[in-house]
Formats: C-alpha cells, structure tokens, sequence
C-alpha cells in the first residue's frame, strides 16, 4: 500500500511541527523529523499544537539528512521550495509511496539539494512581493494536494450532522 511521507528538515519552530503532526495523523500520512531540531519533543508547545493526537501517529526521528537517505531510498522525493519553478498541483504524485520534503522555516531546503533534484522541486503559487506561506499550511496544501490526485483513500469523505439530516 502507497503512503505520503512528510519530511521535515531541521523544523525549528515547535507550533509548526505540532500542527503539521496532526495533520499527519488524520491523513494516515508518516511524519519524519531530520534534526538538528529547534526544540525538543517534549516542548509543551509542540504537545499543545498536536493536542491529542500523539498517540495516532507513525514518526521517525533522523540525526541528519545522510542518515535519513542511507534508511530511505525507495520512493519519489519532491522538494517543497519557494524556489522552484514547478507546481506543486501540476506534478503527478504516482500511487507509490511520495515523500515531500520541507525546509526549516527560516532558510528552507539546502539549494545543492534542490539542484540535484531540480525535476522534483515544486512551489505553491503565491503573490511574488511575499516571502512564503507557514510551514504547517504548506505540508497541508500538499498533502491535500496528492490524496486529491489519490482519491482520497480510507479517508472520511462525507460527514453528518448532529440534529438533522442530510437529504
């Protein structure tokens, strides 16, 4: 079975990563954390942006990117970067097991890696006289991005109310 892979490069900023674990567990999606880190993984903050979904979801913890790689070598890699000239929904996330990378906040992805990947790099559209989009809201763009192109496997698509009833 195909799964989608967040890879997080160096996250230094604790709220992000929080967000971003939630959005993992509730996509199924498998959340890899390549330190340095800004923060520790017990930081109340990144708890609290997770809330109660710790316990829900698949992580991995990598001491650098060589070590990320040496344990990861199958898959397609694409490469989240304001930088890039392709779009993130113009590319075809093939039923295979994808991995997206992100940078850290405040520098992004290492340019001799996007260079070297330059056909898998990828960018969400955004008004050129601003930066960048939150890391958090970015994995959540692309996430939702390749189940859109999946179909959206095992995943709740219709919900319902409470009182009433949909007709």
């Amino acid at each position: 079975m195909y799964q989608i892979h967040i890879v997080l490069v160096e996250p230094q900023i604790p709220q992000n990563t929080g967000n971003i674990a939630r959005t993992c567990a509730v996509t199924g999606a498998h959340l890899h954390l390549i330190k340095p880190m800004g923060f520790t993984i017990t930081d109340r903050n990144l708890k609290r942006a997770g809330l109660d979904y710790w316990d829900k979801l698949d992580v991995a913890y990598y001491e650098n990117l060589d070590d990320f790689f040496s344990k990861n070598n199958n898959g397609n890699f694409y490469f989240f970067t304001t930088k890039a000239k392709n779009t993130h929904s113009d590319m075809n996330y093939n039923k295979d097991d994808v991995y997206l990378f992100f940078g850290r906040e405040d520098k992004g992805l290492d340019e001799e890696l996007l260079y070297n990947n330059k056909s898998k790099c990828v960018r969400i559209p955004m008004r050129n006289t601003l930066r960048s989009l939150n890391l958090s809201n970015s994995v959540a763009i692309a996430v939702y991005e390749v189940l859109r192109q999946w179909d959206y496997p095992d995943l709740q698509e219709e919900g319902s109310l409470t009182k009433f009833q949909w007709e």
